[in-house]
Formats: structure tokens, C-alpha cells, sequence
């Protein structure tokens, strides 16, 4: 991912972060904690975070212009609103005063100065209550995952229905898996159990790939979230689910089904096999629907495949964060998808 050319060079990305990272950006609540992602930097101070994007563009996603980060923000508000009411608080801008200094403005309206980058503020989820690390805490119930289970199921209710074709659905995966090909059969990515995981789920698409356009066809196609992960996840009272993907409206169009496989590894691969089965069987009772073994075997596969890729994607950076974190999370990944599609597989050769 390179940095596409700024379009406010009076201040630099660096200057944006040094002064949200600073306390005097925060007045009562002191030097914020600060998380750098792929794609933003997030700041946390007190009870407020805020969420700075980083001017990059790639094959999926535009915030090269303050216009279209400012476009992006309020679409990540707009959209969170439907599975996290209330914790989106809205979008601010980030000022170059007239005296050389920066300000945050306010939602209202902005103090004088020119605007030089646009900002998500969210109130501050309890870091312990999000899923994967009260899973780490081992302070997860059943009665969370019931809640949340009710939670999914209304959201996939109420969500836009998507009009898709059974072979255009089938091409958004085989689009996928050349974008997984290309990066993770680089030389010096390249190992023989990634090759064999990439050609049984060209095999296994191959095979199925009428039951997975059936779904599109039947019309079980969403706008969903996307992203649904187990550190999106706040099991405070009525469940909330941050960050879906505002960014790309395709990457959002998915069966709910699909979305469920993801959530499901994510959670096998911090030990919880136990989640993932009981929300999919709550939501296919609420949505009286049913998904083929194989289907969802594909699924699984795909969304590891995607994982892997994206954990490996990180080496192609120029200065890679925590670099010797990737190759491991993506053999992970690789052995999850094996795993998934072993039974589709093996009935095929039965």
C-alpha cells in the first residue's frame, strides 16, 4: 500500500499524527493511546475515539483526497449506525489554525481555520466486553452469544436485499482467488501446503459452483457488515458491531451465511469452535433458511484464503509493521481453509 500524493501539503500526515497523539488534542483526558492499521490511525482518549484514515489508495479503496476521506467518514458513521446505534457520534474536522497550530473543530461547527483532514469520532467501547478478548479472559456465556445471535439475525432481517446473478456472484470469488493467488504464489511467499490450499478450493468452487450462484439467485444476498470479527464485537447489554466495511459497497454485499463462516473461524482460531455453530443456527431459525455443507465449506475457505492473503499483503510494504507476525497468521489461515474443505472434498472423491 503506498501513500497516494497529499492534497493539504501545509500539513503532513505526520504532523496530523504528532498533534492527535498529543495530549493537548485531548484537554481533561490526558496523552490518548494510539493504534496504527492498515489503513488509520485511531486515537483514545477518556471516553472519545477518534479515527484518523491515512491518504493511501489501492485496487479496493480510495482515501487519496480529503474529499473522498471526508465521503468515507461519514459513510463509516452512516453504516455503523445500523449495528452500533449510539456509538458513532459523528464526524469532525481537523484544523490548521491561522496561528500555524492544529484544532479539532466541533460537530456543530468548526472553529476558524482551514480543514485539513476529517475525523470518525466514537464513544469508547469497554475494551474487555469485545469478543475476542473476553474470550481470551474466558468471560464469554452462553447468554452472550443468545443476544448476540438475536442481534445478527434482526440485522440480516432488516438488511438491503442485493440483486445479484448466480454467475456474477460466482465471479466476485473467482476474482478473489486470483487476487489470492497473486499475492500469496509470490516467490518468496511461495510453500507447497498454500499451492494445495488454493487449487482444492479452485477444485471445490468448481464442483459447487451452481449451489453458490443458487444463492445469489434465491435472493439471499444482503448489504451486510462485511467485516464481522470477533474484535468488532461488544457483548455490553444489546450487542454492537464497529468497523463494517464503508469503503467498498461490494465487499458488503454477502450471503449472511458468509458472513457467519467468517465469524465462525475467527472464532475457532481463538479456540471457541463452540460460537460459531450456535449463531448460524439461530439465524437460519430466524431467517427460516437453510446453506448446503458445501456452500458453506466454500465460505470458510474463501474468507481463510482472503486472511492469509491479507496477513502476507503486509510484507509488501516498504517498512512491513511487526513483520515477523504475518507469515505465521497466514499459515494459520492456509491450514484453516484445508481443514474446511477436507469433507468436500473427500465426498467428491467418494
Amino acid at each position: 500500500m503506498q501513500p497516494a500524493p497529499p492534497d493539504a501539503p501545509l500539513v503532513s500526515l505526520d504532523d496530523k499524527v504528532r498533534y492527535l497523539a498529543s495530549a493537548a488534542a485531548h484537554p481533561g483526558d490526558g496523552t490518548p493511546a494510539v493504534i496504527e492499521t492498515h489503513m488509520s490511525w485511531v486515537f483514545l482518549a477518556g471516553d472519545r475515539v477518534l479515527k484518523l484514515k491515512k491518504p493511501v489508495r489501492t485496487s479496493f479503496l480510495d482515501f487519496s483526497t480529503l474529499g473522498a476521506r471526508e465521503f468515507n467518514c461519514r459513510e463509516e458513521v452512516r453504516l455503523n449506525g445500523r449495528l452500533a446505534p449510539g456509538v458513532y457520534v459523528g464526524v469532525v474536522p481537523l484544523l490548521a489554525r491561522p496561528d500555524g497550530g492544529l484544532a479539532i473543530g466541533r460537530a456543530e461547527g468548526p472553529a476558524d481555520g482551514q480543514v485539513v483532514d476529517w475525523l470518525v469520532q466514537m464513544h469508547r467501547i469497554p475494551r474487555e466486553r469485545m469478543l475476542d478478548v473476553a474470550l481470551s479472559s474466558g468471560t464469554v456465556s452462553p447468554a452472550d452469544i443468545a443476544r448476540l445471535g438475536e442481534r445478527l439475525a434482526q440485522f440480516f432481517q432488516n438488511a438491503e436485499p442485493v440483486q445479484l446473478a448466480g454467475p456474477a456472484y460466482v465471479k466476485r470469488f473467482i476474482a478473489s482467488q486470483a487476487m489470492n493467488r497473486s499475492v500469496l504464489l509470490q516467490p518468496g511467499f511461495h510453500e507447497a501446503a498454500t499451492a494445495d490450499a488454493l487449487e482444492q478450493f479452485d477444485r471445490a468452487l468448481h464442483r459447487h459452483a451452481e449451489l453458490l450462484g443458487t444463492r445469489a439467485e434465491a435472493g439471499h444476498l444482503r448489504e451486510g457488515h462485511g467485516d464481522l470479527r470477533p474484535e468488532h464485537i461488544g457483548l455490553d447489554g444489546t450487542p454492537v458491531v464497529i468497523d463494517c466495511l464503508e469503503f467498498n459497497r461490494a465487499l458488503r454485499e454477502v450471503d449472511p451465511f458468509d458472513e457467519l463462516a467468517f465469524l465462525d473461524l475467527e472464532c475457532r482460531m481463538l479456540g471457541a469452535d463452540w460460537i460459531g455453530p450456535r449463531l448460524i443456527a439461530h439465524c437460519a431459525a430466524a431467517l427460516q433458511d437453510s446453506v448446503p455443507p458445501p456452500v458453506m465449506a466454500l465460505y470458510t475457505a474463501h474468507r481463510a484464503l482472503v486472511r492469509a492473503r491479507l496477513a502476507m499483503a503486509h510484507l509488501l510494504d516498504a517498512e512491513p509493521r511487526t513483520p515477523a507476525r504475518w507469515k505465521p497468521q497466514a499459515q494459520r489461515y492456509v491450514a484453516a481453509a484445508r481443514k474446511a474443505l477436507t469433507p468436500v472434498l473427500a465426498d467428491a472423491a467418494g
